[in-house]
Parts: C-alpha cells; sequence; structure tokens
C-alpha cells in the first residue's frame, strides 16, 4: 500500500437530487469552504439530469442553469476518474426522471489521522453506513413522545 493510500481518511459518497432540475446553488459554498478548510477532500464531483424519459445526461460543471454564467468552475479538475459511467448510471438510478443530481466522492480528511493509525495497528472497517436526519428526528420524537405517555 502506497504511504498515501495508507495515510488516506475514509471515503464516502452523496447523491444529491434537485427536484425539477432546480438548484438555488446555496450548498456549493459551504463546499468549497469545507474544501478550504481541510474537512474533505473532492475525489469526483458530477452532475447529471435525469430526463422523463429515463436517459442520464452528464452536465457541465460551468453553468449547470445554461444562463452563461460560470456557477462551478472552481470545482473544474474535481474529477480523478473514479467516477466511471457505469458508476454514473447506478447513481443515476436513485434519482426520479426530471430532475438533476450532483455525485459527489469525498475523503474525509478529518478522519485520516484515525483511521491511518488504526491500520497501522492492522483494523479494518467491515462496514460502515448513514443514518437519515429525517430517520434520526422521528426516532427521537418517537422516544420523547413514549416518555411523555409514560410519565402520565
Amino acid at each position: 500500500m502506497s504511504d498515501e493510500i495508507a495515510e488516506m481518511g475514509p471515503v464516502d459518497y452523496l447523491i444529491v437530487e434537485f427536484p425539477g432540475n432546480h438548484m438555488t446553488g446555496e450548498g456549493f459554498p459551504l463546499l468549497v469552504d469545507l474544501v478550504d478548510r481541510g474537512i474533505i477532500r473532492l475525489i469526483d464531483l458530477v452532475f447529471v439530469r435525469k430526463d422523463t424519459d429515463g436517459s442520464v445526461t452528464v452536465m457541465e460543471l460551468t453553468d449547470l442553469d445554461g444562463d452563461g454564467d460560470l456557477d462551478l468552475a472552481i470545482f473544474e479538475g474535481a474529477s480523478s476518474g473514479v467516477l466511471d459511467e457505469d458508476d454514473i448510471e447506478e447513481a443515476a438510478h436513485a434519482v426520479e426522471p426530471g430532475n438533476s443530481a450532483g455525485i459527489v466522492i469525498y475523503e474525509n480528511l478529518w478522519a485520516a489521522p484515525l483511521a491511518a493509525a488504526l491500520r497501522r495497528g492492522g483494523a479494518q472497517v467491515v462496514d460502515s453506513g448513514r443514518i437519515p436526519v429525517q430517520q434520526l428526528v422521528e426516532t427521537l420524537e418517537a422516544l420523547e413522545a413514549a416518555e411523555t405517555g409514560a410519565g402520565m
């Protein structure tokens, strides 16, 4: 294993759907901030549009809304080639027709020292996952309701 890979943090992906192909751009400065502060490293960033017939088109990062302004020129070059056509097609299955999506692969730089130390000690990640925020909120609300009901 190369030294660079041995020192890497966990790598995650996100598929963020934009209903009706409507992107406000509000999240882009926050993504730039995460990169600038060294919290994450972008490995790949691809935007796709899924037409109503189910066909998928990769969109250029520079002008996503078609108004002629360079919306995401700062992210040009955030393409390692890790995402190939098959990956993009598979990710597009999660997107409803008529919508667009951003597919982001990123390294969690904040966790790199811990991950490297664990690997040096022979540990390995055997599973990982995410709890959707809405699911967590619903669970906490149900627990609170149960506690309130039990106290009556």
